[in-house]
């Protein structure tokens, strides 16, 4: 005998007692979802007629396989509770929904359902309209870095970290900068009968200390941009030895030293460019005032001011020569009147002391030599790899010159002997 409790669809004779459709215009015609939507029709009823749907109170919304098993019902009161009560009282919707529902339950179906389910990512946007955007710096300026950036511990041996002082763990020092700060803090609490100027006054005490660690983190960060820790541990001699892309002149260290405490305003990358822009700011203003130079003694073309050049080498070189010749003072002073013929020219300061000396007893000009021993060099570095090379020497390069500058390149180690 049927189960007088249970409804049955009137086409397929499947259970519907959970969800049916209910035609409106013809009586005792239900029907299951399924031919519902297949637009089933049978005796009078007709699939275009009204109809309604009925819930039998255990249909699941989200389908059987979703976890905890709602039903329609517990759903519908569900998000009455949360426009009643609005979202984070799971306690209170708890209670709306049923005894049956814990506040946990509630709480994390409805964040798995409505807010990360497929609802959720379709009513939601990726990239919600008109909300605040945080623009501060995450390292903040060079007076004003962001605590949330910790830097990373030194790269140090342990005798080192004994010898700062250093905890790498917590990248902090054991004497650290204004080692009394924190007693601005330490003494405060909030207490429930403070009336406003004691509130005023805690914060103002909170902001001082705030400030206070800004100027280590501050301070530890143009230690590690400009090397301070290496340099105190002496790491830095090696990196003193190799040799520089170009010799720093006497002036600008002097500079460097008055320019110093402006370092804590610039990184050590912008320090260095800053330099580099003012070395190449003198170059060419001396070889502006070379090229007037030429122009107002009526020369017009780079070929005819290399003749120019040697001659007034040769000339500069006699006159000097009668002037220091016999004297005392001029055997001490010979070192430098022996540069004097060459020390203005561009590219003097990109000599060694030998190849200065090279350079005034050949009567040559630095950049003639230094355009010398780079063909020479680059050759020489050709015939190493098995490239084919073509010297191209210039022509004022006779044979003299050509056997004293391979001999003084070979001696100096830049080429082998086979080369030479």
């Amino acid at each position: 005998m049927a189960d007088l409790g249970k409804k049955y669809c009137v086409y397929c004779l499947a259970d519907v007692t959970s969800l049916r459709i209910r035609c409106t215009e013809c009586q005792d015609i239900e029907l299951c979802t399924e031919c519902f939507s297949a637009g089933a029709e049978i005796g009078n009823h007709r699939r275009w007629h009204g109809y309604q749907l009925v819930d039998g109170g255990r249909f699941t919304l989200w389908g059987p396989e979703a976890e905890g098993g709602w039903t329609s019902r517990e759903e519908q009161l569900l998000l009455d509770a949360i426009e009643q009560f609005g979202f984070g009282n799971w306690e209170d919707m708890a209670a709306h929904v049923g005894a049956s529902r814990t506040p946990q339950e509630v709480m994390e179906h409805y964040v798995s359902m409505y807010i990360h389910g497929n609802l959720g990512k379709a009513c939601i946007p990726d990239n919600i309209p008109n909300r605040v955007t945080d623009h501060t710096c995450p390292t903040g300026g060079p007076l004003s870095p962001s605590l949330t950036t910790p830097l990373p511990p030194l790269d140090i041996t342990v005798q080192e970290q004994q010898q700062l002082g250093y905890m790498p763990l917590r990248d902090d020092y054991e004497i650290e900068y204004d080692q009394d700060a924190e007693t601005l803090i330490s003494g405060l609490s909030v207490n429930y009968d403070d009336d406003d100027v004691e509130v005023e006054l805690k914060e103002s005490c909170v902001d001082m200390y705030v400030r206070k660690l800004k100027e280590r983190q501050r301070r530890k960060s143009i230690a590690r941009d400009y090397n301070l820790v290496p340099a105190f541990l002496g790491k830095d001699k090696k990196d003193k030895e190799k040799p520089t892309k170009r010799k720093i002149s006497k002036e600008e260290k002097e500079l460097r030293l008055k320019l110093r405490p402006l370092y804590q305003f610039m990184s050590s990358k912008e320090i260095e460019d800053f330099f580099e822009n003012m070395h190449k700011e003198r170059m060419l203003r001396a070889k502006l005032r070379e090229l007037q130079r030429y122009r107002r003694n009526g020369i017009t073309k780079m070929e005819e001011s290399a003749e120019y050049e040697a001659a007034r080498h040769k000339r500069e070189k006699r006159k000097e020569n009668k002037n220091t010749a016999g004297s005392k003072r001029g055997r001490e002073d010979g070192k430098e009147g022996e540069f004097a013929a060459i020390e203005n020219l561009q590219g003097f300061e990109m000599l060694s002391d030998r190849e200065k000396v090279l350079c005034s007893s050949l009567n040559l000009s630095p950049t003639r030599y230094l355009t010398v021993k780079t063909i020479i060099i680059k050759d020489h570095l050709q015939k190493r790899q098995g490239i084919p090379s073509k010297s191209r020497l210039p022509s004022y390069l006779d044979k003299v010159l050509k056997k004293r500058i391979l001999n003084f390149l070979t001696e100096s180690g830049w080429i082998s002997r086979d080369a030479s």
